[in-house]
């Protein structure tokens, strides 16, 4: 379209809004082989928040030898004061995680686990019961401090080791995390191998286990370009949380066939043509995307950002022709 929008068409049955758990601080620049500067991290959330995202997940607690990238999270959190109306989650992984988030004021924080015990034993070198067990101090002290807590569920519909993953192990694994206290569970495709038809079981078998879908949010990644239908397939079942990570940066570093997450533009274009409020401006975001893919030195792998972006501008195809 002319003016960078698409054509309104609203459809029945779908959520009036919808909001957007931005990852790309986190998920999307935890991969990178080279440092991101503090700065540059610091500078990118900025400009997420003014594009109008609320939900911008910061960094990670984690300790650095596991992911280097995130390693500067004492520095980066206390740079991102005065960012009003936008809430900041971390992923902590331990007790000594959310003792180093609360020192700083995080006032919303996430656990990580795994539906099956390969990625479980990979990802933190635990059975995922040993995870949980790992999990429940966590999450306990986070609700006594008045802490939101959201719990990461990876591996809901297929895993490189195991193959597929029967929706009743999810849901096991998931009402588990719910009873230790997540006020909010994010269904992860790792691997991106999920069909619309496998999200509404799932989601489903949820609802009948007793979690509402108020309290459930969606994490798809890509791999078979199934990301947008799969989100949709949520949108029609009531979910109103969906993850995305602005331009499409990201995947998982312990997980095989992980490509890209879902990019943020791609999902706003859809869900603004929905007539679904995001309260996202989509010229913003697509800009900062390319500001972020110039300091990368490459290329935005979204579509939208590609589409909307002028060719030569920093970050696109074009950018280092002479």
């Amino acid at each position: 379209m002319s003016d960078g929008l698409p054509m309104r068409v609203p459809a029945e049955g779908l959520p009036a809004r919808v909001r957007i758990h931005e990852v790309g601080p986190r998920d999307g620049l935890q991969n990178e082989k080279t440092t991101v500067p503090t700065g540059v991290k610091a500078e990118f959330i900025r400009r997420l928040a003014g594009a109008g995202l609320t939900t911008i997940e910061a960094t990670s607690f984690v300790h650095p030898k596991w992911v280097p990238q995130l390693a500067d999270a004492e520095k980066l959190y206390p740079a991102l004061t005065g960012i009003e109306g936008v809430a900041l989650p971390v992923l902590v992984p331990n007790e000594r995680g959310l003792e180093r988030a609360l020192a700083l004021g995080a006032r919303r924080i996430a656990v990580f686990g795994s539906a099956t015990e390969t990625f479980a034993r990979r990802n933190l070198n635990r059975s995922v019961a040993e995870s949980l067990a790992m999990f429940a101090p966590v999450v306990d002290r986070a609700k006594r401090e008045g802490v939101h807590v959201r719990g990461y569920l990876s591996m809901c519909f297929g895993d490189p080791w195991e193959g597929a993953v029967p929706v009743g192990q999810v849901v096991d694994t998931a009402r588990r995390l719910r009873d230790l206290g997540c006020d909010e569970l994010s269904l992860g495709d790792t691997i991106g191998v999920a069909t619309p038809g496998h999200v509404r079981a799932l989601l489903t078998a949820l609802n009948t286990t007793g979690v509402p879908t108020a309290a459930v949010g969606v994490h798809f990644h890509d791999t078979y370009g199934q990301a947008l239908s799969n989100t949709f397939a949520a949108l029609e079942h009531g979910v109103t949380t969906v993850d995305a990570s602005a331009g499409g940066l990201g995947g998982c570093p312990y997980a095989r066939s992980a490509t890209g997450n879902l990019a943020t533009e791609d999902l706003v274009w859809m869900l603004h043509g929905l007539g679904i409020e995001t309260g996202v401006d989509l010229g913003r975001l697509t800009a900062t995307s390319v500001w972020l893919a110039g300091r990368l030195g490459r290329p935005s792998p979204s579509r939208t950002v590609r589409a909307l972006s002028p060719a030569g501008t920093p970050g696109s195809a074009d950018s280092h022709k002479e």
